[in-house]
């Protein structure tokens, strides 16, 4: 059964988390995976979309950071440049990021049949990690068809964590690593939330740190850091791209807390999205309003950036069981090294 940081007594801050404990605590948040685990094929898509409905007609506000660049992503330029996010965003490895961006596409034409001919093109958005270690990349084992198969089976509630989606090769600290999630609540003249998805694939075996100051073995050789970290942040507070580049800006905080200091084969990146204003495509006014946070209030989304995406990175190890992928190698599982610590 998947474990959590909750269930070893461990604390990730000081704000509380939502009914969840997921980034689908934001209101209309939905999340679905495609898993690949056959023989030496241990990868997957993992979707999130920030609503329900048609992303390139009712944009989301977004902003990204790069924390170290060493990564492989699709749509981040269109994304900077003004400000929204306009499909679903997908996470999977490395050498896939061309067929799930092409699948986006396709799916942004089939609910919008007016793209490139008599309206503005589609800007994909996809991440990526390299799960080559236990995954035989090489083969590019996902299709189109197993991106829009994460796309189909993304819904609201509980989000499935660890060993799943593009999770399923991930390696973190040394530990098996994968999808993690967390949430936190904010206390801004109503009920808002922030919510994390990370797809963790980084850190130096032995550099872990865990809140206690235990620094877990996983019994794998240091090496160096050619690992990587997507984290999707997502808020319902209404934010405009410049806050917006602020918050992802934090969620480095949450990946230095761990142990890790972005080494230079690492690609560390976050996405954030506000659903608190939507952009219309087709929107005639000249003028247009738009609801945004009293930047004197921003403090609060800080802390909670850095620390759920603290807790979403050990919820992806903790919820990982141990692995053993492509040519037999093998990961431990942080939720098995804990419980042996209790005995």
């Amino acid at each position: 059964m998947a474990s959590t940081v909750s269930d070893f007594g461990l604390s990730c801050g000081i704000l509380p988390g939502g009914a969840r404990n997921a980034i689908t605590d934001v209101p209309g948040i939905r999340v679905g995976h495609c898993t690949l685990r056959n023989g030496d094929t241990n990868t997957g898509v993992t979707a999130i979309l920030p609503h329900g409905g048609n992303l390139f007609r009712k944009k989301v506000t977004a902003a990204s950071h790069v924390i170290n660049g060493f990564g492989k992503t699709i749509g981040l330029t269109q994304v900077q440049e003004l400000g929204t996010i306009e499909t679903p965003v997908l996470l999977t490895n490395t050498l896939s990021v061309g067929t799930c961006a092409t699948a986006l596409i396709r799916d942004a034409i089939r609910q919008n049949p007016d793209i490139g001919r008599s309206t503005g093109t589609v800007n994909p958005l996809v991440g990526e990690c390299n799960d080559g270690p236990l995954n035989d990349i090489q083969a590019l084992a996902i299709s189109e068809e197993h991106a829009l198969a994460a796309l189909a089976d993304a819904h609201e509630g509980e989000v499935e964590q660890g060993n799943v989606g593009a999770g399923t090769g991930m390696t973190c600290f040394g530990f098996k690593g994968g999808i993690g999630s967390a949430s936190r609540r904010i206390a801004l003249g109503g009920g808002y939330h922030l919510g994390v998805l990370v797809l963790s694939n980084f850190g130096r075996s032995g550099d872990l740190v865990l809140p206690d100051g235990r620094r877990p073995d996983p019994g794998q050789p240091a090496g160096v850091e050619r690992g990587s970290v997507m984290i999707v942040l997502a808020t319902d507070v209404p934010l405009e791209h410049r806050q917006l580049e602020r918050v992802a800006r934090r969620a480095g905080a949450g990946i230095a807390r761990l142990g890790s200091f972005w080494g230079h084969g690492s690609g560390d990146i976050a996405i954030a999205f506000s659903t608190g204003n939507l952009v219309d495509h087709d929107e005639s006014r000249d003028l247009v309003p738009l609801l945004a946070l009293n930047e004197a209030r921003i403090d609060i989304l800080f802390r909670a950036a850095a620390e759920a995406t603290h807790e979403a990175v050990l919820n992806s190890m903790l919820s990982a069981g141990a692995f053993t992928g492509r040519a037999g190698k093998h990961r431990a599982s942080l939720a098995d090294w804990l419980r042996d610590q209790q005995r």
